[in-house]
């Protein structure tokens, strides 16, 4: 089914909405550039340009410049952002702490969320970057651009920010670096009314959701990402603006278990590609890796003599769950057993596939270390079919599975916190789905699944005598 917008889009034209002339975004030659000294020492700063990597100092030395010869008079915020910036990161150096404070709330009208407020806490010495309030905004699925819309966004930040910016947050978010309060307003009027693009979440709320490049481009997507992550987004509008949950809430979607957004290690909810028949094999054509006629990996490690490829070792002893082997020279797979790793697929390529039947995984409570440490994400749902407008998702799973996190969890608990905190067996209710093998932690140790008196013959008042009849010690 062709994807369609869920409103009108207008194409982007740069010559019309541009704001700086060809000259004035090309206005230093290289001489300039070696000769510059921002107007701060930063010997500490100017390190971190040594070595082969590039580095964010040079960036922003080349930003300090082209505001300098931009002048004053072009810009809505002060032109020396960039030095300023600089030279408060070599205080914190100096002085081993950051030189930050957050800004509490501020905004946009009709918005919680979106906007990071920031404010230095020596604003004498650096006026600057007295306010330094960054913005989320949302980026297209799959981060796909185009280069009028991209020169749009520099300008326009140029223009009313420090025209410094960050591609990508790790919610995939274009983040927009830097400006003063004033300018918040008016910067989301023009994200909004002339480029159509909404800022993203930031807060105790839904964060933007992110997908993987899915079906636009990837064989291995088993579901359409791209539509998924745009319907869900525009669904969850209120939830990703006004912050009311306990704390922050990800959304993100992998097309196939390889995971190229890592959902599995950094979202609440997490849907991942997957299938429930079985691997579609073309013995021919492992016949033919095994022969050495197409390089595994698809060419990916040509650039060392590895040797000669070894189907067992590189494939077979590699699977997790020993569920493949040879058998009169045909690659045979126990699909019952397989764990859907992929790597036998990434291995040879053209000779293995996903299944037919598709659908996704959804696993949750992921999280980096806040409260309880790192978590990896838990298999709740091995398979669900997903299709438009999935009604079935965000009835069934997303509904429940918030209305009970906005009403038992603490503050800035996290989803897999709170399933720690309750138990899965909480969480099994909520969803009023069974119990699975994979959900044990420890058996026979911690097994993470509580009894209750009902689904206990005889309760908990059973006689002790009869027990011990059946279970001597």
């Amino acid at each position: 089914m062709e994807f369609k917008p869920a409103r009108e889009q207008k194409p982007i034209k740069y010559k019309e909405l541009r704001i700086f002339s060809d000259a004035e975004l090309h206005n230093y030659t290289d001489e300039e550039l070696k000769k510059f000294k921002v107007k701060h020492p930063i010997p500490m700063c100017e390190d971190l340009e040594k070595g082969p990597w590039p580095s964010f100092v040079a960036d922003a030395k080349r930003e300090a410049l082209h505001r300098r010869k931009l002048g004053q008079e072009n810009l809505m915020i002060e032109r020396d952002v960039a030095e300023d910036l600089l030279g408060q990161l070599e205080r914190s150096f100096v002085d081993g702490e950051t030189h930050w404070k957050h800004g509490g709330i501020v905004g946009v009208f009709g918005y919680g969320g979106g906007v990071i407020g920031r404010y230095s806490d020596l604003q004498a010495e650096f006026p600057s970057i007295a306010h330094f309030h960054t913005l989320r905004v949302n980026q297209p699925a799959s981060k796909f651009y185009s280069t009028d819309y991209l020169r749009t966004l520099c300008d326009l930040w140029e223009y009313r920010g420090s025209g410094m910016m960050n591609f990508h947050g790790s919610t995939g978010d274009i983040i927009f670096l830097g400006t003063f309060t004033e300018q918040l307003e008016p910067v989301f009027f023009e994200l909004g009314h002339v480029l159509q693009q909404d800022l993203g979440g930031s807060g105790s709320n839904l964060r933007t959701p992110s997908c993987c490049i899915g079906k636009a481009r990837c064989e291995w997507a088993c579901y359409d990402t791209q539509d998924m992550c745009y319907d869900l987004t525009n669904t969850f509008q209120d939830e990703l603006h006004r912050p009311q949950f306990p704390y922050k809430f990800k959304f993100k979607f992998d097309g196939c278990p390889n995971c190229c957004v890592a959902s599995i290690a950094r979202a609440d909810m997490s849907f991942i590609g997957t299938w429930r028949d079985e691997i579609r094999i073309d013995q021919k054509v492992v016949k033919a890796y095994m022969g050495g006629e197409i390089k595994p990996n698809a060419g990916a490690h040509a650039g060392k003599d590895w040797g000669k490829f070894d189907i067992q070792k590189e494939v077979l002893d590699l699977c997790p769950t020993a569920c493949m082997w040879l058998e009169n020279g045909k690659l045979m797979i126990d699909d019952k057993e397989c764990t859907r790793c992929m790597h036998c697929i990434n291995v040879m390529p053209q000779a293995l596939r996903p299944g037919k039947d598709t659908g996704v995984s959804i696993l949750l409570g992921a999280k980096a270390p806040i409260l309880e440490g790192a978590q990896m994400s838990l298999l709740t749902i091995p398979f669900m079919k997903v299709e438009p407008p999935y009604e079935n998702v965000k009835d069934n799973v997303i509904a429940p599975l918030w209305e009970w996190w906005m009403e038992e969890g603490k503050n800035r608990e996290r989803l897999g916190e709170l399933i720690q905190r309750q138990g899965i067996s909480k969480l099994l209710e909520t969803l009023k789905i069974p119990a699975m093998p994979q959900m044990v932690k420890e058996p026979r140790s911690n097994p993470y699944i509580f009894w209750k008196e009902e689904d206990v013959p005889g309760g908990w008042k059973r006689e002790i005598k009869d027990y011990r009849a059946r279970h001597k010690r």
